[in-house]
């Protein structure tokens, strides 16, 4: 529904600058528009066509590790912690399962897998809900830590870079992996502090000091490094840690005795599939965008932010990518095109262009995953969720600005 309200605005304020334009004497304006839905549909399709090849090979290696048991073992590895942020689930309850699942399955990217999972740990955390039309503790962290995004693998936004002929498509993959890291750590720690759990639970305390001593790590280390070491580095980790992945995975597969070459097969058809079935949204967000862009509302919203940054004295090379940050808690689909638009707009490469990959990376789309979540168990009233997930989402914001200037400014 909120998506809905945006495409149409889109048109809506296109068509009154298009007036604007015209009766200020550019006569022009509206046959750029018009040209803009013909090139945008057609740069929709030709971006989804280049993405199947990409989706079908990292589905392929997922489903892999999704069969030979990795999703599993993660989630065993997860486990004393999540014990301790859902107190209010008893400890063999069938729901503290599903949520490590889940969780899980977002940080290897498994979206087919995380979402049933996550649908059932609602219904499971519903059971032991006492008030049905209102959001539980347990809920309410659940979903904040599905909200800021976790991702160890961001399979889609490299497969997108790559299409746009980036001359690195992985060297996002570090910074993307550091501002998710600070997300999820943010969202935790305010969520917790809401609910009032006792962060300096030794189990707890271990896991917030280690993300914070990984994030900071990372970037001392990058930091201490010029720009051409750091880009040299920063590609070469990147791919060190994917391909390692792709052999773990299917090592664990042979040694699991799974049918490795079929359980790839099985997972490509699913890339196929999913490239084929995003073609109707990204022709619908990214003609919606480029009529935006071209009545010129676009560029006085980009020239109206910089222009507030500036009075702070701050550098405003970020501006341009702020829209994909604007749009990532609303709609996902939303905030890929606009992605997508940043990087044909600005270069792949540029750093507007590979700023909106780590807006698009570090967070998902909480509106989105509060309305479906809650509505499969019909809660009404969501308390503090919508706070706890948008105070994630910026903080989600504040770090891929701060980390995209340490790498690529």
């Amino acid at each position: 529904m909120v998506l809905n309200y945006i495409w149409i605005a889109f048109f809506l304020v296109a068509f009154i600058f298009a007036f604007i334009g015209l009766l200020m004497g550019d006569t022009t304006i509206f046959q750029r528009i018009v040209d803009s839905t013909f090139t945008s549909s057609k740069t929709a399709f030709e971006t989804s066509l280049g993405l199947t090849g990409v989706l079908a090979l990292w589905l392929g290696i997922m489903k892999i590790g999704e069969k030979a048991g990795v999703v599993n073992a993660l989630a065993r590895v997860l486990s004393p912690v999540f014990t301790k942020l859902f107190p209010d689930i008893p400890k063999n309850h069938p729901a503290m399962g599903s949520i490590f699942m889940n969780i899980a399955s977002n940080m290897l990217g498994l979206d087919n897998a995380a979402t049933p999972t996550g649908l059932k740990a609602m219904a499971q955390m519903q059971e032991l809900n006492p008030r049905k039309d209102t959001a539980t503790n347990p809920m309410i962290m659940f979903l904040v830590l599905n909200t800021s995004g976790l991702t160890i693998i961001p399979t889609t936004i490299l497969a997108f870079r790559a299409s746009y002929g980036a001359a690195t498509p992985t060297d996002v993959f570090i910074p993307i992996l550091l501002a998710t890291t600070v997300a999820t750590f943010a969202g935790m720690v305010i969520t917790a502090a809401w609910q009032r759990i006792n962060l300096l639970q030794p189990v707890l305390l271990a896991t917030m000091l280690g993300l914070v001593a990984f994030v900071g790590l990372v970037i001392w280390g990058f930091g201490s490094m010029d720009k051409d070491t750091m880009a040299t580095v920063t590609s070469l980790a990147g791919n060190f840690i994917l391909l390692s992945i792709i052999i773990i995975f299917i090592l664990a597969g042979f040694l699991r005795k799974i049918n490795v070459y079929d359980a790839f097969i099985e997972g490509a058809k699913e890339g196929f599939h999913t490239a084929v079935r995003i073609i109707p949204y990204l022709v619908a967000i990214l003609v919606a965008v480029g009529v935006f862009r071209a009545s010129g509302a676009m560029d006085m919203l980009i020239n109206g932010i910089a222009w507030i940054v500036r009075q702070f004295g701050l550098n405003t090379d970020f501006v341009g990518a702020l829209p994909t940050a604007f749009m990532k808690p609303l709609s996902g689909s939303g905030a890929r095109g606009l992605m997508l638009e940043a990087m044909q707009n600005y270069g792949p490469d540029s750093f507007v262009g590979r700023l909106s990959c780590i807006f698009q990376g570090s967070t998902d789309t909480t509106f989105y995953i509060l309305a479906v979540y809650f509505g499969s168990v019909s809660i009404k009233y969501t308390r503090h969720a919508v706070a706890c997930g948008l105070l994630a989402d910026l903080v989600g914001v504040i770090a891929a600005i701060s980390i995209a200037y340490i790498f690529f400014g």
